[in-house]
């Protein structure tokens, strides 16, 4: 098998991917500030801050295999690709659905985008764009792979976004819970675990252009309902309308005081990403059901009732049900 660089591979998706590589034999090396923990136990960790110089040092002695990029920040990616780009045979970019320009509309790989950020650090405001920025960089690579995600899930999530539901409604056994009125809201999640196997068999197949990671279509009221099934509850599911949740602080997508997966028209694109061409070459994606599972056995293990970095705490969620329904 192959030696593999994986820049980042201490968070969530990296993590996943470095393991899913050593899981097929490769030899993986993961280079990362280490903030958001270890590297996989699978994996030699190189510790080094990429917005430093010197920073690929350690790893530019020798050629790669497969170097796999999660970054969201262009001057790393830049930097990363002037450094290692001749020491390897095949680049994956882990970039986004939100690099697109106009994500209220189903969306293709030849989508238009948004403008390139044309400054090193991308903050959140800027995400899609600095990812867009980052494209570039690596499509300057001979033999390079994009991979665009959208919504991610399954255990491990640090953002919360899909643990919500499942977990709320477990917490809730028979008592009623406060879910957004989108029932036909169009929804897309992919496992992590088949978006990082299929990265990794991807890159060892040489795979090359763009394409996107991308679950399998569904809706948010169909995915609140397979949640309700597999968290065995029992209690109401009471619908509150978008002007209704706004006009109470409540917000969309994720974060703080938010209802997850829940999203404005001029973005529901993020859950018509069209799947055909990650499915023509390869992409196996697991049941809906088995992510939620396995995300729920991973919400109970870190505690049901722990703070969270999206939804609602619960007792402020009972406040807004009796206001909703006094």
């Amino acid at each position: 098998m192959g030696e593999m660089l994986v820049l980042g591979g201490t968070s969530w998706v990296g993590g996943e991917i470095a393991r899913a590589a050593a899981a097929r034999g490769h030899q993986v090396t993961c280079l990362a500030r280490g903030e958001s923990g270890d590297a996989p136990p699978e994996a030699t960790f190189v510790r080094a801050d990429r917005a430093t110089e010197g920073a690929y040092d350690q790893v530019r002695s020798r050629g790669w295999d497969m170097v796999v990029d999660v970054s969201r920040q262009p001057g790393q990616v830049r930097s990363a690709v002037a450094t290692l780009g001749d020491l390897a045979g095949h680049w994956t970019l882990v970039s986004t659905g939100s690099v697109y320009a106009d994500q209220g509309v189903a969306l293709s790989e030849s989508s238009p985008l948004l403008p390139a950020l044309e400054q090193d650090v991308a903050d959140a405001e800027r995400y899609g764009e600095g990812k867009v920025a980052c494209e570039a960089y690596v499509r300057e690579l001979p033999t390079h792979l994009v991979v665009r995600a959208g919504l991610v899930g399954g255990p491990g999530d640090r953002s919360d976004r899909l643990g919500y539901y499942v977990s709320r409604l477990a917490l809730a056994g028979d008592q009623p819970v406060l879910v957004p009125d989108v029932p036909d809201q169009p929804m897309q999640v992919i496992d992590v675990r088949d978006l990082a196997d299929w990265i990794v068999r991807s890159a060892e197949d040489r795979a090359t252009g763009i394409v996107h990671g991308a679950g399998e279509p569904t809706t948010v009221g169909e995915l609140i309902g397979l949640s309700a099934e597999v968290a065995g509850h029992r209690g109401e599911r009471v619908a509150a309308g978008p002007d209704w949740l706004r006009a109470h602080d409540v917000e969309e997508w994720m974060g703080p005081r938010s209802l997850p997966l829940w999203l404005p028209p001029d973005h529901h694109g993020m859950g018509m990403m069209d799947d055909a061409r990650a499915l023509a070459t390869g992409l196996r994606r697991r049941p809906l059901a088995e992510t939620l599972r396995g995300t729920l056995e991973d919400e109970r293990a870190r505690g049901l009732d722990r703070d969270r970095r999206a939804g609602l705490d619960r007792d402020d969620e009972l406040a807004l049900l009796a206001e909703l329904r006094p």
